[in-house]
């Protein structure tokens, strides 16, 4: 189960790695994307207008858990990159204290904001009533989100990205079901579409770690593991943190755009709505194969093969660069249709809107698809203050342009403000990737031991704590 991506040619592994990373996360998307169909198609138009309204806001909060799960995974395939279980057992023990803290905070802060981060964003009036029940439901269920998120990043770590995909189709398949038997039969509205993936996503927690510890038993965690080594805490709240707090900050411009959104009518915001969720599906293979950088480059790391991780980011880049290409075309080609799917007859108007949207982003995907291989690469090897200022500089055009571009150009200006954002956070992750690109080449010439492959199954058995 366990995998060392520490051999073999560079673009193969990352490639094999990936692909169930891809799978998985169009899976993810695929239950949001249900979510907006069955919403949109059963309730109506302003109910999945409502729905999007929040999209900001929990990406604010929820997006920090995603963040940090990532995060305090570094740590822990950078240990298993250089074969020392013992460190990584830790690691996994740090991870999940950490977590439960986080999913909680996030709970409480979630609901007791719901009402006056809408207001702020200006939702419309006759969208207030559901957006608020859909928010108050989805951070509910925080901490099962938390533990979702850390879960399949661990076991990432670990070179295995093919059981939390299993269990991302099961979760998908089975929230497919639910929204559709909370909103379609039970009836409970948009609060209906916020507990069926509460649920499928519970119930994929649990599978993902039976099925882990089963096969693995040496993964078990005794006592002796929640003894943190010096400076491990620290080491795994530095990445996890930061990381998290990059996705708060990004989703900070979000909400200032959202505003300005919101302020040009409930049509706008469900067209938004419709781009988005398409957007994100289509950019998921992009952000798996920088989920993939971030655990390739920190077990290489760890393993300290300097030129695996040179040679691995320049082919992944050039692979993304075709792939971003071959999508936006895609999008250009098919919007509309698309589109379709989310959207009943006479809402045509919402329908063209959408396809604008989708044009504009689609142009510059090469752009994202730089961000994601570069952005994950330089945090695998465990920097932090690059990916957090790229996130700032997100947060400052996405807000900008809500602020000065979306009143004059109206629906062009939502549309330019991911793209002109993706720019703004280039800048300074490139420069900084060409400096760590300098560091490793010079490491390259200093005598290295290879580090022992880590084999769990074959580790020593202990004693689980009961």
């Amino acid at each position: 189960m366990t995998k060392t991506l520490t051999a073999g040619r560079p673009i193969r592994v990352i490639v094999l790695f990936a692909i169930p990373l891809l799978l998985g996360n169009v899976f993810q998307q695929i239950y949001h994307f249900t979510d907006a169909v069955v919403v949109g198609r059963v309730l109506g138009v302003n109910a999945l207008a409502a729905v999007g309204s929040t999209g900001s806001v929990t990406f604010l909060l929820l997006g920090f858990t995603f963040g940090a799960a990532g995060g305090m995974a570094i740590p822990i395939a950078r240990s298993f990159g250089s074969g020392n279980v013992a460190a990584t057992r830790r690691f996994i023990a740090i991870g999940v204290r950490v977590s439960a803290v986080i999913g909680f905070a996030v709970l409480g802060a979630g609901v007791l904001l719901a009402e006056p981060l809408l207001e702020v964003m200006r939702t419309p009036d006759v969208l207030m009533a559901d957006a608020k029940t859909f928010l108050v439901a989805s951070f509910l269920a925080a901490p099962v989100t938390m533990a979702f998120n850390f879960v399949t990043a661990a076991i990432r770590a670990l070179g295995d990205s093919r059981t939390p995909l299993v269990f991302l189709v099961l979760c998908s398949v089975l929230n497919a079901a639910l929204v559709y038997f909370f909103i379609g039969i039970v009836p409970l509205g948009v609060a209906g579409a916020a507990l069926a993936t509460g649920l499928a996503q519970l119930t994929s927690v649990i599978g993902c770690t039976w099925w882990v510890l089963r096969h693995n038993t040496a993964l078990r965690l005794v006592r002796a593991d929640w003894v943190a080594g010096r400076g491990e805490t620290s080491d795994s709240l530095r990445t996890g943190v930061a990381m998290g707090f990059q996705m708060s900050v990004i989703a900070i411009g979000a909400v200032v755009l959202q505003q300005a959104i919101n302020g040009l009518g409930a049509d706008a915001v469900a067209a938004a709505t419709t781009a988005m969720r398409i957007d994100q599906l289509a950019t998921a293979v992009l952000s798996s194969f920088g989920v993939a950088m971030t655990t390739w480059v920190a077990q290489n790391h760890g393993a300290q093969q300097w030129h695996r991780i040179r040679e691995g980011v320049f082919q992944t880049s050039v692979v993304t660069w075709i792939v971003a290409a071959t999508l936006g075309a895609t999008l250009f080609l098919f919007g509309t249709p698309i589109a379709h799917l989310f959207l009943g007859s006479g809402e045509e108007e919402i329908v063209r809107l959408t396809h604008d949207y989708l044009t504009v982003q689609a142009i510059f995907y090469p752009a994202l698809a730089s961000i994601f291989v570069l952005r994950h690469s330089i945090q695998g090897l465990g920097a932090t203050l690059v990916p957090t200022l790229a996130g700032f500089m997100e947060l400052l055009v996405r807000s900008a342009v809500g602020l000065l571009l979306v009143a004059p150009l109206g629906f062009l200006g939502v549309a330019l403000a991911a793209p002109l954002a993706w720019f703004g956070a280039l800048i300074p992750i490139v420069i900084a990737w060409f400096g760590h690109r300098r560091r490793l080449i010079a490491l390259e010439s200093e005598p290295v031991s290879p580090a022992p492959v880590p084999d769990l199954e074959q580790s020593p058995q202990l004693e689980p704590v009961a």
